[in-house]
């Protein structure tokens, strides 16, 4: 370890410099009021800037609901389509590489690029989607995509699927190469059916990459912010706003740093209480 330093030494650094301390002093400065400006001293104000999100912010509020919720539909539809992309695409079939890149190729797209592209798939007069309706007969289903609080956080979210759900796939792809073949065999010999064999087979060996997708699509959906920044800005009447979007909204539109710190402070504690512990309960399976 001592021999390591030296090596691990400036890209510690560089974390340290970059990554904790923009995020601790986030949280020192959600006990101050302070609009951002060098001319004006931060002032000391304790819990307030938590009490006055708590009790009279009520887009926090709603920024906190999409938050959670954002954050259960990711881990419920783009990791179970990647799951169930994987192990279609895992079988000797023909294109089966073409078809891995389509699907992947949009996760590395640029957030703010999906956002622009999608932003023009749902316009109301030349949109793909609103004239695909019209072209078959289904044009009183067409919509203001984005425009209505009702839809328009489901709307943002379908092109977050698009995009995301190429990350999932490549790590199960990867997963799934680890599943011993000679066990699913003999499930199989035994008379094991594919429901069978996946649920004892194949998923207990997909654990350690369960475990990562999850920690990873937690982190992710928590922090969301191009996509939205993008499409909607947070509206329709901030119907799309998220903890990300409010705490940077509060400090850098309406300089109130104290405040957006706080509400960045409670995002951090959120993935902290969501993902840390998933992750002792995940160690505590693999050390049985």
């Amino acid at each position: 370890m001592v021999t390591a330093l030296p090596y691990l030494a400036p890209a510690l650094l560089l974390y340290l410099y970059f990554l904790v301390y923009p995020m601790l002093d986030s949280v020192r400065l959600s006990f101050f009021k302070w609009s951002g400006f060098r001319t004006d001293v931060p002032e000391f104000v304790g819990l307030a800037n938590y009490v006055r999100m708590f009790t009279a912010d009520p887009v926090f509020w709603t920024a906190a609901r999409n938050t959670i919720f954002w954050v259960i539909l990711t881990l419920a539809v783009p990791m179970v389509l990647g799951l169930l992309l994987a192990l279609g695409l895992n079988r000797q079939m023909a294109g089966r590489n073409l078809m891995r890149s389509i699907f992947y190729i949009p996760s590395v797209f640029a957030s703010i690029t999906v956002a622009a592209m999608w932003r023009w798939i749902y316009n109301p007069t030349l949109g793909l989607v609103n004239q695909a309706l019209e072209q078959v007969g289904l044009g009183s289903w067409a919509q203001t995509w984005l425009g209505d609080p009702k839809i328009a956080i489901y709307s943002v979210f379908v092109a977050s699927i698009w995009q995301a759900v190429g990350f999932p796939l490549v790590l199960f792809l990867a997963g799934l190469q680890s599943v011993p073949q000679e066990l699913v065999e003999a499930a199989k010999i035994d008379g094991a059916n594919a429901l069978q064999v996946f649920r004892n087979v194949t998923l207990p060996a997909l654990k350690p990459t369960t475990v990562v997708v999850v920690i990873l699509t937690i982190i992710n959906s928590l922090k969301v912010f191009d996509l939205i920044v993008g499409m909607t800005g947070g509206g329709p009447a901030q119907s799309t706003q998220v903890l990300a979007l409010w705490s940077y909204t509060q400090s850098f539109a309406n300089h109130q740093f104290g405040a957006g710190g706080a509400v960045a402070t409670v995002l951090l504690v959120i993935s902290l209480a969501l993902v840390v512990p998933y992750m002792l309960w995940s160690l505590k399976g693999q050390d049985k």
